[in-house]
């Protein structure tokens, strides 16, 4: 399945809960919701990936993790701005794009990992879409 699709392969989401599955905080969740109600949830990533995007959605934006300190120090040098990030299935995977616009062109950064793509934007407040395949699997599940 390929994941270079149009956008009407992809539907508007928002992050409506998030947090741990286990008590020490080491599994994180969190549950992307369509505008039309559908939800979709992710576990199974970093219960620290998970405290981030929980601290950016609350606004507090004053310490980054040195990963994303990088996206944010190459995007500054390069005049860079991520635009959205784009969740699919690859495989049995989350993965995400991540679409940044230059003076220029556009750099789509491919298949990277679902969870650090959604904390990357909480960070910089932008959207979040995911393949519709998605919530229909969900659904026939």
């Amino acid at each position: 399945m390929s994941n270079h699709s149009s956008d009407d392969d992809y539907i508007d989401v928002e992050i409506s809960n998030i947090g741990y599955v286990d008590n020490l905080g080491l599994e994180g969740f969190l549950v992307l919701k369509s505008m039309d109600g559908k939800e979709f949830p992710i576990n199974a990533f970093s219960g620290e990936v998970a405290k981030h995007i929980l601290r950016f959605k609350q606004g507090d934006k004053t310490t980054i993790p040195t990963i994303y300190n990088l996206v944010e120090e190459i995007a500054v040098l390069q005049d860079l701005l991520l635009m959205e990030t784009r969740i699919y299935l690859s495989g049995s995977l989350l993965r995400a794009n991540l679409y940044f616009r230059g003076r220029k062109d556009t750099l789509i950064l491919r298949n990277y990992r679902a969870s650090d793509a959604i904390a990357l934007a909480s960070y910089y407040e932008v959207p979040i879409k995911v393949r519709k395949n998605l919530f229909e699997e969900t659904i026939q599940q």
